[in-house]
């Protein structure tokens, strides 16, 4: 049953109050979901749990089905569009915001452990956008990775907008954030993965790599891109491109690197 919301100050919706200032401080263990894709991945995750959801009023007929697919214990709140934008602070044109509860910390030992003999893992450095940590995670979700390592470095890939933008990707994917001073390159080693570093000044060309087997891709934020002590202890692969021009987007490069390793997953030996 849905409980309507008349006062923007209701302390029952108070977790979905000023958004975007507190996309900027943190939630304290929550996320928020924006729209009815993201909550429907929400709602479907192995490892997030719904908090709440806030409708607009309007949307109630159209997200019927969706909603029916709420836990019982899980809150419905439903506001006017008016009423709606004062909570979050902007108009919130998607009508439809959730709040998660981020999952538990998972160490890289139980993801790798538990993934399978030709999983594919990205592993990321120093990635601070969120619009290519959303970009990376839809990638991941769309070729099968086993998970997402984050170094510290990383930005949250719970903020509104990287989820928002991975397509609910973030919710599909395990993730592992490593502490700071850990060996990447290392704990991939160590978990069975052959390691790949992406770099414009890569041994090999893309299309000469094999796939198969665990195969893990390193990628770093564009500009400054892998450190050298990274690239030393992998497998460099590079991306041809037309002369005078040796960049991509790091969300692009790593659709095009997960295609090609799950399209050449059988070509080892």
């Amino acid at each position: 049953m849905a409980e309507w919301i008349t006062d923007a100050d209701d302390p029952r919706i108070a977790g979905y109050r000023e958004v975007r200032e507190r996309d900027l401080v943190g939630r304290r263990g929550l996320f928020v979901a924006e729209g009815a894709v993201v909550l429907r991945c929400l709602l479907e995750s192995p490892f997030a749990l719904p908090v709440s959801i806030l409708v607009a009023e309007a949307r109630l007929p159209g997200l019927a089905d969706l909603l029916g697919r709420v836990p019982g214990e899980t809150p419905v709140y439903v506001a006017s569009q008016a009423v709606m934008d004062r909570i979050v602070g902007f108009p919130i044109h998607r009508g439809v915001l959730a709040l998660g509860r981020t999952p538990a910390p998972l160490g890289l030992p139980s993801l790798l452990g538990g993934a399978g003999e030709e999983a594919l893992v990205l592993a990321l450095s120093g990635i601070a956008n969120h619009d290519n940590m959303g970009g990376l995670f839809r990638n991941a979700a769309a070729f099968g990775a086993a998970g997402v390592v984050l170094d510290s470095a990383c930005c949250d890939p719970f903020y509104r907008k990287a989820l928002r933008v991975s397509v609910g990707g973030v919710l599909k994917v395990p993730q592992v954030r490593l502490q700071a001073g850990a060996d990447l390159v290392e704990g991939l080693r160590a978990g069975g993965f052959r390691v790949l570093a992406l770099s414009p000044s890569g041994d090999q060309d893309l299309a000469q790599v094999r796939g198969g087997g665990r195969v893990a891709v390193v990628l770093g934020a564009e500009g400054p891109g892998l450190a050298p002590e990274v690239l030393a202890r992998c497998e460099t692969v590079r991306i041809p491109m037309a002369s005078g021009f040796d960049s991509l987007n790091v969300a692009t490069t790593s659709g095009i690197v997960l295609h090609h390793l799950r399209s050449r997953s059988g070509d080892a030996g």
